[in-house]
């Protein structure tokens, strides 16, 4: 018997609490019993049908066969037990994580990477890499240059993470955010899609869209008078809003901010930390739009974050990508990670699980429109591969829901004022997602 295995389930919490907050979830996660999407508690000895997935960070269920393989669980065993620092001492197990990333997870044409830990950390970095490009395209290569007027234009309803210059864009809560100094850049509305039971847009989408691109302008001609012309170093735009209310946006605006972006001289910058490594059915939610970015920020199901960016980084001499140090860490993310993450793209690659993906999540959609049609309990169900959500009347409204979904062994979410989503894995069989389906309307109504 190990040293965890000797604990009490009963008293998980209790020891945990000792030391520090304990308010997750009234439940000890049993790592041996869990299996596909489900999650065993070890305290009530129940198994729950999960659509959280650790914030969409677990792609494939738990225990999945293909990490049985004795070849995979020599090498975890190896990089377990060294902690090298990836930077800068390189290895055998790294170099094929990155063959292995570069060749099936990032698209053609983005040909810089750059490893580390957490999502708040690689949305940094992807915003630091458009500080640096859009200073010495302003001609200041000179480290003692003053910078101040970069800025980052972002959008309303925005969680881009808690650390540093992120909180300066994360605006969804003010608990995340509030009483942290942050800096004052410029925050546009957001033109989010809601749609009707057929899956039409039902709202006046296209002058949302209008006010927020004028907006832009605005801020691109003549920002913050009060202190100065402000130069906007780059858009940042999660494809689908998730924390804020899993807010879509149309192909055609994506496509708006890549020519503004263009106009501007700036970066476009997608923070796909939730929506990527095939949560929509393919490798990036915005290669469902079509409007392609300039840096990527990634994290969640990829194991490892990061971010990767394309040719137009290359315009200036000495970037983040190519001078030493400029962006770094002394990790440079994880080789456990690393070799996980690796794992988990041989699989998704070799069972087509994105394929799987769009199907489940065009199914369970299907689910939801009835649903809503049939008891009237939700609105605006809508969803693109694993990632999924409805409306409620209210938070209450909501928050009630969650708690009955719960009450069914479902495991679900809370995003925005009263969105509840569903974050299924990538490998949910037709049977699971009719289940999941099952539990949903026998939650949706008190």
């Amino acid at each position: 018997m190990s040293v965890a295995t000797s604990i009490d389930p009963k008293q998980v919490h209790e020891i945990i609490g000792r030391h520090q907050l304990a308010d997750g979830y009234d439940m000890v996660l049993d790592l041996d019993k869990s299996h596909g999407p489900w999650l065993h508690d070890a305290g009530r000895g129940e198994d729950f049908l999960d659509c959280f997935t650790c914030f969409a960070s677990w792609p494939l269920g738990y225990n999945h066969p293909g990490l049985d393989d004795p070849d995979f669980e020599r090498e975890l065993l190896r990089a377990a037990k060294c902690n090298p620092s990836n930077a800068d001492l390189y290895s055998r197990e790294m170099a094929a994580f990155v063959e292995a990333f570069a060749s099936h997870v990032t698209p053609e044409g983005f040909d810089h990477h750059f490893w580390i830990a957490g999502g708040s950390l690689a949305v940094e970095n992807a915003i630091k890499t458009a500080f640096d490009w859009k200073a010495r395209r302003l001609g200041r290569t000179d480290f003692n240059d003053n910078v101040n007027d970069l800025v980052i234009a972002h959008f309303q309803y925005a969680f881009h993470g808690r650390s540093g210059y992120t909180m300066s864009m994360t605006n969804t809560l003010p608990d995340k955010v509030g009483l942290f100094p942050k800096f004052q850049w410029p925050r546009i509305m957001s033109p989010g899609i809601e749609y009707d039971l057929e899956g039409n847009i039902s709202n006046d989408i296209e002058a949302l869209e209008a006010r927020a691109l004028a907006e832009l302008e605005a801020f691109h001609d003549s920002w913050s008078r009060r202190d100065g012309y402000k130069h906007i170093a780059g858009v940042l735009i999660e494809p689908i809003q998730c924390e804020g209310g899993d807010r879509h946006f149309r192909p055609e605006f994506m496509h708006a901010l890549r020519a503004f972006c263009d106009k501007a001289d700036a970066l476009l910058c997608y923070d796909e930390v939730q929506t990527g490594f095939f949560g929509s059915g393919k490798p990036w939610m915005w290669q469902h739009h079509g409007a392609a970015p300039d840096v990527v920020a990634f994290g969640k199901k990829a194991q490892v974050c990061g971010i990767y960016a394309g040719p137009k980084v290359d315009e200036v001499e000495d970037n983040v990508f190519v001078r030493s140090s400029r962006i770094n860490s002394t990790w440079g993310s994880n080789l456990v990670d690393m070799v996980r993450s690796r794992r988990f793209i041989e699989l998704i690659v070799e069972n087509d699980y994105a394929a799987n993906t769009a199907a489940r999540g065009e199914q369970i959609l299907a689910g939801l429109r009835r649903i809503a049609g049939d008891t009237g309990a939700f609105t605006n169900p809508r969803g693109v591969g694993s990632l999924l959500a409805v409306d409620y009347a209210d938070g209450d409204a909501r928050n009630a829901a969650i708690s009955r979904c719960y009450d069914e062994r479902l495991l679900t979410l809370p995003c925005g004022p009263r969105s509840l989503r569903l974050r299924i894995p990538l490998n949910m069989t037709e049977q699971e997602a009719d289940e999941v389906l099952n539990r949903v309307e026998a939650a949706a109504k008190p």
